[in-house]
Formats: structure tokens, C-alpha cells, sequence
């Protein structure tokens, strides 16, 4: 029961987010006593925040990895010594 109820949450703001974000739609229509209730799904607007959250991921990814590859200048002097330093007879 503790399972549906997360899965309830989960799909509540997924419904929110998507309406939020202008994905869904709710139309409604009345004709003498009959009320018609419309939901319609923008597909192509879900393809296209999908698309720009793929390459902000991609970005994101990119600077992460120029930022671990690219060495400080502490790390350099570290390495030079340890390269400088003669072993040591143990």
C-alpha cells in the first residue's frame, strides 16, 4: 500500500510539472445539459524541453569533465617535486 501511495506522489507531480511546463491541457465544453471534458498532450512541446534538458546535461557534463581534466597549479607543483625527489632507499 506504503508502494501505490509513492506511486500516486510521483505521477501528482509529473502531472503538475507537465502542466506547469505547458504539456498537458484541460478544455471543457458545454452543450445544453452535456459538459465535455478535453485533456490534450503537446507532444512536440515535450520532445522540445526533452531536447534542451538533454543538451544542459551534455553541458553540464562537458564542464565537469574540462574541470577535472584541467590540473591546478597546487597539483602541478606536487607532481614536479615527486618527479624532482630522487626515491628513497628504504
Amino acid at each position: 500500500m506504503k508502494q501505490f501511495g509513492i506511486f500516486l506522489v510521483v505521477v501528482a507531480c509529473i502531472a503538475g510539472f507537465g502542466f506547469y511546463r505547458g504539456w498537458f491541457h484541460v478544455a471543457s465544453e458545454t452543450n445544453d445539459d452535456k459538459r465535455n471534458v478535453t485533456f490534450t498532450a503537446d507532444s512536440t512541446k515535450i520532445k522540445d524541453d526533452e531536447k534542451k534538458a538533454v543538451e544542459k546535461v551534455h553541458d553540464l557534463e562537458h564542464r565537469v569533465k574540462d574541470k577535472v581534466a584541467a590540473p591546478t597549479e597546487k597539483t602541478k607543483d606536487q607532481a614536479d617535486r615527486t618527479a624532482q625527489s630522487p626515491p628513497s632507499q628504504d
